[in-house]
């Protein structure tokens, strides 16, 4: 009887060993995430991997313009009175980033890990914007190298 019991432990024990070896393997074959980016309003967060991003390496300039056309953006809602806090990691800081509003400059380039910018800011025409969302994307990279872009769509909240 103690024979037995300690053949099912065994066979337990090798069957868990073998679905964390195959969980590792199946997690090896996937892509690396990109690093994130976050856009906070009040108490509300999206946060969105890279729309474009080559693992660190400079992009394409050919590539930007598609990136930018990202029809996946993730949304939130602004009020115009509130604050956007745009947040992104450390990897993304490094390199330098710039928010751009609609595929235009917005910001200078920082390499902060966080920005605030009014939600009035992005409603204002003489901002460029039109109707009542936009699209803001932070681009990654400075001295006219880009290495990833993260879109999210604004919708005012009025």
């Amino acid at each position: 009887m103690t024979s037995q019991r300690f053949a099912a432990r065994h066979r337990r024990a090798m069957a868990a060993v073998g679905a964390v070896g195959a969980g590792l393997l199946a997690l090896s074959a996937c892509d690396k995430p990109t690093p994130l980016a976050t856009v906070t309003v009040d108490r509300n967060t999206v946060h969105s991997e890279a729309s474009c991003y080559n693992d660190g390496d400079a992009l394409k300039p050919s590539s930007l313009q598609d990136c930018l056309k990202d029809k996946d953006a993730k949304s939130i809602s602004v009020d115009p009175d509130a604050t956007v806090r745009f947040g992104v990691d450390p990897e993304i800081a490094d390199k330098g980033w710039t928010l751009l509003m609609n595929g235009q400059p917005l910001t200078d380039s920082s390499k902060k890990t966080y920005r605030t910018v009014p939600g009035s800011v992005f409603f204002n025409q003489q901002y460029g914007a039109t109707g009542s969302s936009t699209t803001v994307t932070i681009l990654a990279g400075a001295n006219s190298k880009a290495y990833g872009l993260w879109s999210f769509k604004l919708e005012k909240d009025s």
